[in-house]
């Protein structure tokens, strides 16, 4: 295999929303770009990793990207095709071409050239690449890839367990007994979607959560601005217990903590409910309040004691970065261990012109932050040298 060497100004390692973002917005600089995407598309987590039945969680003026809103015709919260469509128009409005089936192997600091060398391997030609860039954008975000737990005996569960990335929709699953793992959003989401397909569903509640509607939420969003965060919190709360009472009763623990601060403080979010607690509180999901111990066959033992029989297990128990498997040398004044910012979420820029988007734990809202921040980083840095 022979190698291609592409030298660029900012080379974007992933063409998710914040690649996107990140790229349009150095457009509108007009800073040259390059982006590699590892899949044959774009945004490919909404397109071929989500359910069919997710919408956007925030009003839609808190999700666009930036320079361009979404159409007044979408409804208020956009479905996940409608999203799809918006960020098809993003890339032929802004001039986004990503370049796909590039799978970075490893990215490191030349201190002599003052650029970064990428090694890339192209699938799709099966020819190396060699990137040297000015600026690098890692914008492979704190959801590249679905985090299953370490759970004793799952190798030798008898039935079929996935990942809720791997999970459209419970069409197959009709009278089967799914054991749904997590109760954040899409959890509780996909628990609910199961139910409405006719599946006997379970959903295990692993930790404390807060439980809101979505216009709870849109309404503490448009308070953000105009009230502090603890008294944000104090009306959230209070407006959940309205919709939901107690819902202690139905094995559900509420954190000491506010929704809010849990947000900024952990990057957790409160769970929108989009029905499932109407069938949590007839029976109709039931929920099992203690983590899973163990599994043997198709029998899963609970930290209670309770031993229950499953034919699916779906893990909604969220997402990890991995830009450290990739970014060998330059990266650990930015990057954690972990793959996130080491100082906070809300950090952006590192040394050596090493940028990060999508890691801000605060969604679309946090992506397009990122995005303007690192193409307005840039061209400052690049008018000086020019100056």
């Amino acid at each position: 295999m022979s190698s291609a060497l592409v030298e660029v100004v900012v080379l974007i390692v992933g063409a998710g929303p914040a690649g996107l973002a990140t790229s349009a917005c150095l457009n509108m600089h007009s800073i040259p770009n390059l982006l590699l995407e590892r899949e044959e598309c774009s945004a490919s987590l909404w397109r071929n990793r989500a359910y069919d039945r997710l919408k956007l969680h925030l009003g839609k003026q808190f999700c666009a990207l930036p320079h361009m809103p979404f159409p007044s015709n979408l409804p208020e919260f956009v479905p996940r095709k409608d999203f799809i469509n918006y960020l098809d128009e993003y890339s032929s409005r802004f001039n986004i071409n990503p370049r796909y089936n590039r799978s970075v192997e490893s990215a490191s600091y030349d201190e002599r050239m003052k650029k970064w060398r990428v090694l890339v391997k192209n699938s799709a030609s099966h020819v190396n690449e060699v990137y040297l860039a000015r600026f690098l954008v890692a914008a492979t975000g704190e959801n590249s890839e679905g985090l299953i737990p370490n759970v004793h005996g799952l190798d030798s569960f008898e039935g079929k367990y996935m990942h809720s990335n791997q999970y459209a929709n419970g069409m197959e699953l009709r009278g089967k007994d799914v054991l749904v793992v997590g109760c954040g959003n899409s959890g509780m989401e996909i628990a609910y979607d199961l139910y409405n397909w006719g599946a006997n569903t379970s959903i295990v509640v692993r930790s404390p959560v807060h439980i809101v509607t979505k216009e709870i939420v849109f309404g503490a969003m448009l308070l953000q601005s105009s009230l502090p965060l603890t008294m944000i919190d104090s009306i959230t709360v209070k407006l959940s217990k309205l919709a939901f009472g107690d819902i202690s009763k139905y094995g559900f623990q509420m954190p000491k903590e506010g929704p809010f601060y849990l947000k900024t403080l952990t990057g957790r979010s409160p769970t929108i409910d989009v029905g499932a607690m109407d069938k949590i509180k007839t029976g109709d999901i039931k929920v099992q309040s203690s983590i899973i111990t163990s599994i043997k066959g198709n029998q899963i033992t609970f930290g209670d004691g309770k031993v229950d029989e499953y034919d699916v297990i779906i893990f909604a128990t969220g997402y990890k970065s991995t830009v450290r498997r990739w970014l060998k040398d330059g990266g650990d004044d930015l990057f954690n261990e972990n793959g996130m910012p080491k100082q906070n979420c809300q950090q952006w820029k590192g040394q050596n012109g090493l940028y990060c988007a999508g890691f801000a734990r605060k969604g679309l809202l946090g992506i397009a932050a990122d995005a303007n921040n690192i193409a307005t980083d840039i061209a400052s840095a690049l008018d000086k040298n020019t100056d």
